[in-house]
Order: structure tokens, then C-alpha cells, then sequence
């Protein structure tokens, strides 16, 4: 087991998502950055799927009751165990007893930290990923036990590589993205504003979705409700955009203009509220 000690500001048990029931309204949420909750199953030799915890602006302290192996990637809190900094990207021991936390923040905004064999909470729908009206925990609370297996069943290859995640994925403020469904009704000068200018992110940006101050003039009719996916980017009657993220409602009844890549939803997740962003568009190669 894990002991929670200090659950911090929101953080959650993940993993990739709750895929095959978008029909009957759940959505797939999972690990808001793929790219870093994989990472530390990689090089923890894990399976990819295996669940994480996803920590959301450090603040978390955690207790292992026994020996485990484990990994930490993504946003950098100046993650220590037992007082001693470690390092992002290495797997290494934690023996029982030992006690992890978040320190001064550095870059980016979610943490994953892995266990060799992954974290053993409940399967719900085929996944553990924990989301609001379908599993009965939200996020960590004090005093919560955390189930893990015994890490020492497994054979840990002894890690001998260097795996840096480039600066520019936390810093660089270019979001890739797709032509969206709707893309094509905007305007030359819609379109334009797209392209061009530098979006800030509100206050108002959790799990769902993303909302950007900055006004693109919207002369849209109202449309039927349809499908909408993790980084869909939509044109409210406002005027602004809203980027939904890994917890989005699976229809929505706004313009469609932009879709995130993979890429593109990963790096919006390690920023956070009054952070900047340019959207990269390029021509989907399905519409």
C-alpha cells in the first residue's frame, strides 16, 4: 500500500481511459498528458495501460508501507523522497518507510508518478481511470490507501539510458491542431484570427475542458448537437473558444472549428490558468 499523508491541490488515480461507451454517455478520460503518464510506464517496463497518479500542482505526500519500485514524470515540483531530491525520468527505489513530495514548482502543471506493476485500485467500465458519476473516488484524500502488487515478483532491468523531455514541450506556446469539422464555414478573417493570434487560458479550465479569453466574432446559426472528442475546440456563441480535454461530454451542439493532435492536448495539460497559447493549424487529412 500507499499512504496518502497530503492529497494536495487535485490529483487522481489514471490510466489511458475508459474506451467503448461513449454510446451510452461516459466519457474516455484517463491521463491528461499521455505522453508523461506512458513515460513512466515505459520505463517502468509496465504494461502501458497500468494506472498512475496523476498529481495536479504538486502538494502531495505520500507514505510507502513497503518497498516499490518507482518512476516520476512530467511537470517538474522538485520531487523528493525522504528530503533528497530525485530525479524525472529514472526509476528507482523507494524503500518502506520512505515518505515522497512535491517541492518548488519549475515547469509545467501535472505530475505522474508510477509503480513498477501499476497502481491497483478498482476497475470500473474496464478501467481505473477515477471520473465524477462513474467511480465512487474523485481524487486523493487523506488517509487513503493506495494498492499496489508486490513490485520485487517483477524483474526490473537496471536502467542505464537518459530520457529528457524537450523544454518546449512544457514552454513553447504552439498547440497543434487539425482543421476542425465546422473549419471551413468560418470566414478568411475568422480563420485568420485562428492562425494568428495568442489565446490566454481562463480561470475556468479543469479535466473537461479549456475555456480561452480572446473574442473570434461568431455568426454561426445554431446547429444540431454532435460529436464531439478530447480536443475538440469549440466556437461558443460568445465568441470564445472552449478546448475540451479528457473528461468532455461526448456531444455538444457548437461549431467544431479546431481539433487538437494527441500532441496538441498533451502540452495544453501542462498549462494552466493565464498561460498563453498559438494554435498550429494544419489541413486534416479527413475532411
Amino acid at each position: 500500500m500507499i499512504k496518502v499523508l497530503s492529497s494536495g491541490f487535485y490529483a487522481s488515480i489514471q490510466d489511458l481511459g475508459r474506451y467503448g461507451y461513449r454510446s451510452i454517455g461516459v466519457p474516455v478520460g484517463g491521463v491528461m498528458d499521455s505522453y508523461s503518464g506512458g513515460l513512466v510506464n515505459i520505463l517502468l517496463e509496465n504494461n502501458l495501460n497500468d494506472a498512475v497518479i496523476e498529481v495536479f500542482f504538486g502538494g502531495v505526500r505520500l507514505l510507502f508501507l513497503e518497498n516499490c519500485y518507482l518512476c516520476v514524470s512530467g511537470a517538474d515540483f522538485s520531487v523528493s523522497l525522504d528530503s533528497k531530491l530525485i530525479k524525472l525520468n529514472v526509476p528507482f527505489l523507494a524503500k518502506k518507510g520512505s515518505i515522497l513530495a512535491f517541492g518548488k514548482r519549475k515547469y509545467g502543471v501535472r505530475t505522474y508518478i508510477g509503480v513498477k506493476g501499476g497502481i491497483k485500485t478498482d476497475k470500473v467500465l474496464k478501467s481505473r481511470s477515477w471520473l465524477k458519476g462513474i467511480t465512487s473516488k474523485v481524487k486523493l484524500e487523506k488517509e487513503m490507501l493506495l494498492p499496489f502488487e508486490d513490485s520485487f515478483k517483477y524483474q526490473l532491468n537496471k536502467f542505464r539510458g537518459v530520457v529528457r523531455t524537450p523544454s518546449s514541450f512544457f514552454l513553447n506556446n504552439s498547440i497543434q491542431c487539425l482543421e476542425g469539422v465546422e473549419f471551413n464555414l468560418l470566414s478568411n478573417n475568422q480563420k485568420q484570427a485562428l492562425a494568428s493570434q495568442h489565446f490566454v487560458i481562463s480561470n475556468d479550465n479543469s479535466r473537461m475542458g479549456y475555456r480561452l479569453n480572446k473574442l473570434i466574432p461568431n455568426n454561426f446559426d445554431s446547429m444540431l448537437t454532435s460529436v464531439v472528442l478530447p480536443g475538440t475546440v469549440q466556437l461558443t456563441p460568445s465568441g470564445k473558444l472552449v478546448v475540451l480535454m479528457r473528461d468532455c461530454q461526448v456531444t455538444g451542439g457548437y461549431p467544431r472549428v479546431l481539433q487538437l493532435t494527441e500532441n496538441g492536448i498533451n502540452r495544453l495539460a501542462q498549462r494552466t490558468t493565464n498561460d498563453s497559447l498559438q494554435f498550429t493549424i494544419n489541413k486534416s487529412p479527413y475532411i
